[in-house]
């Protein structure tokens, strides 16, 4: 039996693709919430258990790398068992961590970083619903609806703008206790109402022949490095954007999460137009537009200009490009993927990007300790991203010329 064979299954219940497209959004957004908890909180953390900058980068960036990793396994045996299945199972193995965090495992550095690791299960989720997702559309509509699916990450914001309020209006506890309760539900509405595509492709093969196919595939490595920079750009940010504006302007920690969320916002609202426009035009192009762009807010932010204007522009220019490259590369997969591996190759790509988030958080804090100034972080984040542009235009642009579909590496 062949790696690509697979077969197909007509679901006995109904739906429709809107709603399907709704319900898989809310459960992302409410995923990635839970897996943001620990990044409004670890200014506070850091002056509570008196931690140096790289355990507060450490400590923000531990549920990243869990989430990433953990996007492989979960995104192949969505291919295999349905998001109806896999979005109530994530959401309540992440309520765990949740509780863990919020009632025990807050009052030390050990402690935070057990239930972080654990805490990175909500990460995952993102890896249920491409595939999920991608099913109930048609090609020519794919990008629109992974981008809108997409936006989801937006729960990150929820997290920036709620999480010191809640504290500071009942206890550390409070949160986490809000955000286990939405877990809850979630997970007995998705049981209840979710439904997977009808004839969706569901393969046949064994976990670890798809897995070795799916590394075999050229467009796995492409969309995994661009993703690593579009999408780990937007988590690096998202996670260690308040420690920045802290330490490099002076802001409070309440005003610093609060123009983080501003940051995660507008790169949630570009996610879904990245995917628009990547059904207008070739997605390589999207990424690289937008790629320029944030080479060029890198550039600009490396200097630590004034927060206004020039500084605000730069951040909100590089969050505009972030979340249209993040939509533009998952429009990608969407059209080019087999469409019974896309849940393989999401997971594998969707790792590369949460992997991309957690490295920056740890250059950033060991360069800030080292040289006290930020601007060499930044200059990396610009020569990387032109390293991805160059793929793009050299590898995937060209690919997409050509018009292949499933090349092999």
């Amino acid at each position: 039996m062949s790696t690509s064979s697979a077969r197909t299954v007509r679901d006995q219940g109904t739906g429709s693709p809107g709603l399907m497209l709704t319900l898989a959004t809310v459960g992302f957004a409410v995923n990635f919430w839970a897996w943001a908890l620990l990044s409004p909180l670890a200014v506070r953390f850091t002056a509570a258990l008196d931690l140096t900058s790289f355990q507060q980068a450490l400590l923000v960036a531990v549920p990243v790398v869990v989430g990433s990793v953990g996007r492989i396994p979960v995104g192949a045996l969505t291919d295999k068992f349905g998001g109806r299945i896999m979005f109530p199972l994530v959401s309540l193995a992440t309520i765990i961590p949740v509780l863990y965090l919020g009632l025990f495992g807050h009052d030390s550095l050990a402690a935070l970083l057990i239930g972080g690791f654990f805490l990175g299960i909500g990460g995952t989720a993102f890896a249920v619903g491409v595939p999920f997702v991608s099913a109930w559309f048609p090609p020519h509509r794919r990008g629109f609806a992974v981008g809108v699916f997409g936006a989801g990450m937006g729960g990150t914001a929820i997290s920036a703008l709620t999480t010191v309020k809640l504290v500071d209006a009942g206890s550390t506890s409070t949160p986490f206790l809000i955000t286990a309760g939405v877990l809850a539900a979630y997970a007995l509405l998705a049981w209840a109402l979710l439904r997977d595509a009808p004839d969706r492709p569901v393969p046949t093969a064994p976990l670890a022949q798809r897995l070795a196919a799916t590394l075999r595939l050229k467009i796995t490595w492409q969309a995994s490095a661009l993703y690593a920079v579009a999408f780990g750009g937007y988590v690096a940010f998202s996670v260690y954007l308040p420690a920045y504006l802290k330490t490099a302007y002076g802001l409070t920690q309440a005003d610093a999460a609060n123009r983080m969320a501003g940051f995660v916002l507008l790169a949630v609202i570009m996610r879904p137009f990245g995917g628009w426009l990547s059904d207008k035009v070739a997605p390589s192009r999207v990424l690289a537009a937008a790629l320029g762009v944030v080479i060029a807010g890198a550039v600009v932010q490396a200097f630590t200009p004034g927060l206004a204007p020039v500084g605000t522009i730069a951040f909100l220019a590089m969050a505009a490009a972030l979340g249209a490259g993040s939509g533009a590369t998952f429009a990608l997969v969407a059209q080019v993927a087999p469409a019974n591996q896309v849940g393989s190759v999401t997971g594998v790509v969707g790792a590369a990007g949460g992997l991309g988030g957690f490295v920056p958080p740890l250059v950033m804090g060991s360069i800030y300790g080292q040289f006290q100034s930020y601007a060499l972080g930044l200059a990396l984040l610009a020569v990387v991203a032109l390293a991805a542009l160059l793929l793009d235009v050299l590898s995937v642009g060209r690919d997409s010329s050509r018009g292949g579909k499933i090349a092999h590496v």
